[in-house]
């Protein structure tokens, strides 16, 4: 008779996903870094009692929401190229809930998190329990099935056995280069405590290989072709090329054919920022050089990409008539966009064949002196707006200088949502490829100190610099305490620019005057439109462990700075204010944003006069 350990399901479960590791040229790593938890009655006796009894095999990190828990689980996956992340397990009911937002994240970045909500009793019999969704229609439903459209795999584990076959099934998700994501499932709490005598086999060491995949010979081929007879090729860099690990390859085929190189948000620092074929930043938030070539451009490279409207200027980026696209991706739905070519595999594998091929090829030295012409320019232009002097705060775009300047090549800057991540876009200058974390695939707001939090946990050798604008901070900030627990140092800046400044920017754009955007007192006019609130931050952040430090002025902010990479203590907040009306520009792009058709606002007529023109800019790629 085989031999079998007689577990309960949760225990079955932690010590299962002790043991999965995966591999990748030769390199094996625990898959689990360990298992983020805020426990309530759907998870306390079942997964709780289990991460007790192994603890000694897998840790578990207390977080103080749920949500954040799994932000921070994303950043360190992300900062990890998706070879290793964390499970997250909550309560029912809110417990569970909360963590939609953060599979959201998970699932849009194509980023690997094993969510582990706790779920209503499968007998039935207590029902409707404390947080118990009722339905009149079915009983077999409860509010984690809201994690089935945000969720690359979801199941309920309504038997103790069906965890044989569940787990295989979630690890190959999570494993997989072109279907990872966020993946559920839903632990009824009693079929949690019961026990079910396992095979001991499934508790084995198991190392899930991570593949190279190739694309078919043809498709290389011809897109070797396509390559050739284009005049103007530009490459697009995503994420993709990150999480394949792919800068050697990038850079050589690069500096081979000479094809310039933009970037997406993902797919930043793929080459340093003064790599003389590095455009810099692509699409809305992009560079003047980048956009201008991408518009020009008959022939677009994507690496990695799934051509965001961010990406394509929502889809008026690229204005040549001959224009066409060669995708290369691990993920066939992201391959066949904008009607490409699709080299269906591996960026890093993919590069080194296709430069095999090209190996005779380059574009003319003009056009390749020309991509160094505009790096070279966009360099003066950034030193421009990092020298601004703007008085009497100072600008955004100037604190971004400071944090770049002084700080280390391999240090990290992380941000997720406002006008940060625009501006980050265009000022950074990248100088190590894991430099630069931005969650702009979902742009979260609350992301920011959880997932610093998160990457720091995943390279504690590097400083990470949160920079959170005053709304996102006020979303989620309470990992500040996670991180005064566990001693986990990140350098978290606080912009104060009284309110949600992005929107406020774009409010104004289509006609609005930024309204509901400002932090004010109601005046007596009935709107919010009184005297500014006073919102300690500095105060706020102390309250919850961190080492706080107040800065206005450039040599302030550079001292501020300087005492925070010198702490050797846990978090460091530097609170700073900035004039929300000094704004770095846009260059070259357009973002469509929908504005009002019909108004009795004069702004909001002109607003939508200049929006119907943008608009005949957009393209159908067939």
């Amino acid at each position: 008779m085989a031999q079998t350990k007689y577990l309960t399901m949760a225990q079955a479960l932690v010590l299962y996903l002790a043991n999965q590791y995966v591999e990748r040229d030769g390199v094996e790593t625990p898959f689990f870094a360990g298992v983020w938890g805020i426990f309530g009655h759907g998870n306390v006796a079942g997964i709780g009692q289990a991460l007790q009894q192994y603890s000694d095999k897998i840790r578990y990190y207390q977080s103080r929401n749920e949500q954040a828990q799994v932000h921070a689980a994303v950043a360190y996956a992300k900062m990890k190229n998706r070879l290793q992340t964390f499970a997250c397990t909550s309560s029912i009911g809110p417990g569970a809930t909360n963590m939609l937002t953060g599979a959201a994240v998970a699932t849009v970045n194509r980023l690997p998190v094993l969510l582990l909500p706790g779920d209503i009793f499968a007998e039935r019999l207590q029902a409707p329990v404390l947080q118990q969704l009722e339905s009149e229609h079915t009983q077999d439903i409860s509010v984690n099935d809201c994690f089935r459209p945000v969720s690359r795999y979801w199941d309920r584990i309504y038997r103790p056995e069906q965890l044989i076959t569940a787990l295989p099934e979630a690890m190959r998700v999570l494993t997989s280069p072109a279907d990872t994501g966020a993946v559920t499932l839903a632990l009824p709490q009693d079929t949690q405590a019961e026990a079910f005598h396992y095979p001991a086999t499934m508790f084995e060491k198991r190392i899930w290989h991570i593949p190279r995949n190739r694309p078919d010979q043809a498709m290389l081929e011809r897109a070797a072709e396509w390559i050739r007879t284009a005049q103007k090729p530009l490459i697009i860099a995503g994420g993709g090329v990150h999480y394949s690990e792919a800068y050697d390859a990038l850079r050589a085929f690069v500096e081979s054919t000479g094809i310039p190189v933009g970037e997406t948000q993902a797919g930043k620092g793929t080459l340093p920022y003064d790599h003389p074929s590095n455009l810099g930043a692509i699409g809305v938030t992009g560079t003047e050089g980048a956009n201008i070539m991408a518009r020009e451009a008959d022939l677009i490279i994507g690496i990695g990409t799934r051509y965001s409207d961010f990406t394509t200027a929502s889809k008026t980026a690229f204005q040549n008539p001959e224009v066409c696209f060669i995708n290369i991706n691990v993920a066939e739905f992201d391959a066949y966009k904008h009607a490409a070519l699709p080299l269906i595999g591996d960026a890093r594998a993919t590069l080194e064949e296709l430069q095999l091929i090209l190996s005779d090829y380059h574009v003319p030295d003009d056009y390749r002196q020309r991509a160094a012409q505009l790096n070279q320019a966009w360099d003066a232009e950034v030193q421009r707006i990092y020298d601004l002097g703007h008085n009497p705060l100072i600008s955004q775009g100037e604190v971004i200088g400071l944090v770049n300047t002084l700080s280390r090549p391999q240090d990290v800057v992380l941000c997720a949502a406002g006008s940060l991540p625009g501006d980050l876009h265009k000022l950074w200058r990248t100088r190590d490829p894991k430099g630069y974390h931005l969650e702009y695939g979902y742009s979260t707001m609350g992301y920011e100190v959880a997932g610093g939090m998160g990457v720091k946990m995943a390279t504690p050798e590097r400083d990470v610099y949160v920079m959170v604008g005053d709304g996102s901070y006020l979303m989620m900030s309470s990992e500040i305490v996670t991180m005064t627990q566990e001693g986990i140092k990140v350098i978290i800046l606080i912009l104060d620019n009284h309110g949600f400044s992005s929107i406020g920017g774009l409010s104004n754009s289509v006609g609005s005057d930024g309204f509901g955007t400002k932090y004010r007192y109601r005046s007596d006019s009935g709107q919010l439109d009184g005297e500014p609130l006073k919102i300690d931050f500095a105060a706020n952040a102390a309250s919850m462990g961190a080492h706080v430090l107040r800065a206005n002025t450039r040599d302030e902010i550079a001292d501020a700075i300087q005492q925070a990479q010198a702490y050797e203590g846990g978090p460091v907040a530097i609170v700073i204010e900035v004039d929300r009306s000094q704004r770095v520009g846009g260059y070259e792009s357009w973002w469509d944003v929908a504005v009002a058709q019909v108004s009795e606002n004069p702004d909001v007529q002109q607003a939508r006069r200049d929006y119907e023109d943008a608009k005949r800019d957009e393209r159908y790629f067939l």
